[in-house]
């Protein structure tokens, strides 16, 4: 399932399968006679996108969030094992599933989002979900992003398989979003410090342009802070926008505290123009209402091994074009915005084109 960012992957469609029928309750079971629940499941790559989407979703089907709607994180998990239908989770919590349970029998649906990040649980789930295939006809399997090489995913789940069979074959289905315009723009010269480009940016938007919020996309939690820390010193001392709106600055990273990480969802005051400050996380899965301004700094903080040291290290790199245009999408969800990026366009363009698979880049060998 390809789509646009903004299409409804992620929320709509486990609710038109929901409707088509595809959690309906299974055959008893041959020992015990009990007739189980089948569940649609959805697995998300990060925890705040996995209880936001859960929210989301319940909110729009009118159900309490734990009854036919519900969601499993690690050292949290809200959800009723007899009535839940429609299930998220993150990509961990999935493979500690598949160890009890290798056939994943209480699932009729999994759907796997945001693929194009290749990290190593989804792999590795992918691998084991075609051989779970092989014995399970029943189940269905549906893989979503926004930016991702469908023929090469489609063609893995076909290898093997008589071409004259056209039943159980995999499928590309593309999806038409509803994105605004996001206009883009780039420096005229190379940025000596992104951080402080972000800043500078981020200023200048504040007291230029109308009202709309602000995300700042940076590499990590020292520069996240420090960039927070700058914005809320010139919001000490700075007056109002031209348009009498004031700063209101929020992180967003995955070291953050539940609570806190949430606080950057809400919407901001009357009178205020809300900033924030992430890390990818909020590249994908999450829908910060108000945003039309995005900055990118054009880095990220990917793990990588060194066959030096023989150690697994965090390593500040540039951003594939693939991921920022999952940026720049962050600008289009609600209304039309712009996408500011602190690099030049032809240096945009020598980028890769997507991010290497963490199986790739990390040492298996400790996993």
């Amino acid at each position: 399932m390809v789509g646009e960012t903004g299409s409804g992957k992620s929320t709509q469609l486990p609710q038109y399968l929901l409707e088509a029928g595809y959690a309906e309750a299974g055959e008893p079971e041959a020992e015990t006679g009990v007739v189980r629940n089948k569940m649609i499941c959805v697995t998300e790559p990060r925890r705040i996108a996995v209880t936001s989407l859960a929210a989301r979703v319940a909110e729009e089907k009118r159900v309490r969030l734990g009854a036919s709607v519900g969601y499993s994180i690690r050292f949290d998990e809200n959800f009723s094992r007899e009535y839940t239908k429609i299930k998220f989770f993150t990509e961990g919590i999935l493979i500690r599933e598949m160890m009890g349970d290798p056939l994943l029998s209480n699932y009729s649906v999994i759907m796997l989002d945001e693929v194009h990040e290749r990290t190593a649980q989804i792999d590795i789930i992918m691998g084991l979900l075609k051989k779970i295939l092989k014995r399970r006809r029943d189940l269905k399997l549906i893989i979503s992003s926004a930016t991702v090489d469908a023929e090469y995913i489609r063609d893995f789940f076909n290898r093997g398989k008589d071409k004259s069979q056209k039943t159980g074959s995999a499928t590309i289905l593309s999806v038409e979003g509803r994105n605004y315009n996001v206009d883009v723009h780039y420096l005229d010269s190379p940025c000596p410090d992104y951080v402080k480009g972000c800043v500078e940016t981020t200023i200048k938007i504040h007291e230029k342009e109308p009202p709309g919020d602000v995300l700042v996309f940076l590499t990590g939690m020292e520069e996240v802070d420090h960039c927070v820390n700058m914005l809320k010193n010139y919001t000490d001392t700075a007056k109002d926008s031209k348009h009498g709106l004031k700063m209101w600055i929020t992180p967003m990273y995955g070291a953050l505290a539940p609570a806190k990480q949430l606080k950057a969802l809400r919407p901001a005051g009357t009178g205020y123009r809300k900033v924030v400050v992430a890390t990818n996380i909020a590249e994908t899965s999450i829908t910060i209402e108000g945003v039309s301004h995005v900055v990118d700094c054009c880095f990220v903080k990917l793990a990588c091994f060194n066959n030096k040291t023989f150690n697994n290290s965090l390593i500040i790199t540039e951003v594939s074009q693939a991921s920022a245009e999952q940026r720049a999408g962050r600008a289009g969800r609600t209304r039309p915005g712009r996408c500011y990026r602190l690099c030049r366009e032809k240096d945009f363009l020598n980028l890769p084109l997507n991010t290497t698979p963490e199986l790739q880049r990390t040492d298996l060998s400790s996993s």
